[in-house]
């Protein structure tokens, strides 16, 4: 349970080496979160972050995930909730890229890039929900992106897993309503991390760190929706209505 001033107490990260759930978890140990798992695909990898989080003052751990495996889902988290005892942020930051160049000649790629992305994450936050919803409170923070705000031909493939999980985290939220679980959807622009290295950035980019600062407020706040930075939002009023030869154009620049 939060603590007397509404401060998270514990969190479990699904893709607990994301660097936007990395930040964020800091964030959170700073302001007494004091029981953290993180589910990952190899334990082993994350040893020095547990390290650091238990320095920090938390009980941290690991335990093996992978978003892909979906028949696994159910009792991965079921298990990660038991051990817990109870958690009352999950937050789900996994997924993949990719090239679209790439994918444009490897159907079966594209395929289980979506399945990750997208049914990988249906299924694991529907697990989520249910354990919330059976520990009567929590907050289920869903990383999505602008990238599933209007689909562009370079990012086709992972821009249309984001739309996906954006529509699936929205009407999970309707679900949700009267349960004490709410769903807060993050919609970030272009992130500097190891995974986009190498593109060119767009514009308004941003910085995990910062893209940490406002889910930490939107956790806060219970936001439905946090636009990081947040002009994107009035940005993207626009763009999803521009006529479509006008988006390709703007969005080939």
């Amino acid at each position: 349970m939060r603590d007397a001033v509404g401060n998270v107490s514990s969190v479990l990260v699904l893709g607990g080496a994301s660097e936007i759930a990395t930040e964020t978890v800091r964030r959170l140990i700073a302001q007494r979160c004091r029981t953290v798992t993180l589910a990952v695909r190899s334990p082993a990898k994350v040893a020095d972050l547990l390290e650091e989080y238990r320095s920090a003052g938390a009980t941290a751990t690991a335990i093996a995930f992978d978003g892909a495996a979906t028949a696994t889902h159910a009792d991965v988290i079921g298990r990660a909730f038991g051990d817990a005892g109870d958690i009352d942020v999950v937050l789900s930051a996994f997924g993949q890229l990719g090239s679209q160049a790439e994918l444009d000649d490897d159907p079966t790629a594209a395929a289980e890039l979506v399945n990750v992305n997208f049914a990988g994450q249906v299924s694991a936050l529907t697990a989520c929900a249910a354990e919330m919803r059976r520990q009567g409170h929590g907050t289920i923070v869903v990383i999505s992106s602008v990238a599933g705000e209007r689909v562009r031909k370079d990012n086709a493939v992972y821009g249309a897993t984001k739309a996906g999980l954006d529509g699936f985290a929205q009407a999970l939220g309707d679900r949700l309503v009267g349960t004490g679980v709410d769903v807060v959807i993050v919609r970030p622009g272009f992130v500097h991390t190891a995974m986009t290295e190498g593109l060119t950035p767009a514009p308004f980019s941003t910085t995990p760190d910062r893209v940490a600062d406002d889910i930490v407020e939107g956790i806060r706040r219970k936001s439905a929706i946090v636009w990081s930075p947040a002009i994107l939002r009035w940005l993207f009023t626009v763009m999803r209505h521009l006529p479509r030869p006008v988006w390709r154009i703007v969005s080939n620049r």
